[in-house]
């Protein structure tokens, strides 16, 4: 099955439709936890960056602020007004974290958290809830959760229809995925590293949202290793002896190829190292949420060139109409594709 134009851009505007009629709502989220919304959300305060770009996906208009400032360059992707709301304090990040007196104090209706749905963050989020007095939905950040996370959202801030829209678009480029690569066996799937860092040596393992796409669609070769991110060395990595390497880093992926370090290792000798787009966020995992959608069909040309023969450029323009909310040039989708940022 080929996606068309058509079929994967739904309209724009639909994220921006009026909200629905003057009634609160009981929406239970993806912790189990029964959140009561007030009839009218206009301002929702992410309580992390993954949060704020499903947001601003689904209704821009609604974000009270970014956890973490956009660079100029991310800027460029992105409606101007919204890419420069201003820095807000994370509520779930590591430093930083925002004070119940100073989220009170920015009026939110509602507060947002997209990542896991485990019981630390739970507890955070009646917590904070507790303390301010302002409703606080967490949902699932996973990959195959995006589409129920994305419907949930549109009913908590009553834009039902755009919701279940995005659901949509979720669901058939999860279905369409899926669906191609379900008849290659897993160990028939390419072994894959996942670097990070300018050297390349801290990697995605097991189990982490850092490496989702690959579990997905291949084979993890740090998937023995359980955790987030771990450092490994390059003796490690030339045991796994990778087929595919892929990076987010720029300053990695121009130097691995003369690396003497890396040269016995099946991807470098073979050409198979695959810089990541970036813009405005990371394709892959930084940060994980619906940003990564795009991912999965770069991922897939690179892995199985067979299967994903689809034009990359055009699914690109589209992702970014219909989730970014602009029209890209072409020396843009130039840019994206060659993972300038």
């Amino acid at each position: 099955m080929t996606l068309t134009r058509r079929t994967l851009l739904a309209a724009t505007s639909a994220a921006l439709i009026a909200p629905r009629a003057a009634c609160a709502a009981t929406v239970t989220d993806d912790a189990g936890r029964a959140v009561l919304v007030p009839a009218k959300v206009a301002r929702v305060y992410p309580a992390g960056e993954p949060a704020a770009i499903l947001l601003t996906m689904l209704a821009p208009d609604l974000l009270l602020g970014w956890p973490r400032a956009n660079t100029p360059q991310a800027c460029a992707y992105m409606l101007p007004d919204i890419c420069t709301r201003p820095r807000i304090a994370s509520i779930t990040g590591r430093g930083d974290t925002a004070s119940t007196q100073s989220i009170a104090a920015l009026k939110p209706d509602l507060i947002l958290d997209v990542g896991s749905t485990g019981p630390r963050y739970a507890a955070l989020a009646d917590r904070v809830q507790r303390e301010t007095g302002i409703p606080y939905a967490v949902l699932d950040g996973g990959i195959m959760g995006l589409s129920t996370s994305y419907e949930k959202l549109g009913r908590l801030i009553g834009r039902e229809a755009a919701g279940a829209d995005f659901g949509d678009y979720c669901n058939m480029t999860l279905g369409v995925i899926t669906n191609r690569i379900a008849f290659v066996p897993p160990e028939k799937r390419p072994r894959v590293y996942s670097a990070r860092g300018p050297k390349g040596l801290t990697t995605a393992l097991g189990g982490s949202s850092h490496g989702e796409l690959i579990e997905l669609m291949a084979r993890n070769v740090a998937g023995e290793l359980n955790g987030e991110l771990g450092e490994v060395t390059t003796e490690q990595i030339r045991a796994w002896d990778p087929d595919v390497i892929v990076t987010i880093n720029p300053i990695f992926a121009s130097s691995v190829r003369g690396d003497p370090a890396w040269a016995s290792i099946k991807a470098v000798r073979e050409g198979r190292v695959h810089l990541m787009a970036g813009s405005p966020f990371g394709w892959f995992d930084a940060p994980p949420s619906g940003n990564r959608l795009i991912g999965l069909w770069w991922l897939g040309k690179i892995l199985y060139p067979d299967l994903f023969k689809d034009d990359l450029r055009e699914l690109t323009r589209d992702f970014y109409e219909k989730f970014y909310h602009v029209k890209l040039t072409e020396p843009q989708v130039d840019d994206v594709l060659a993972g300038k940022s």
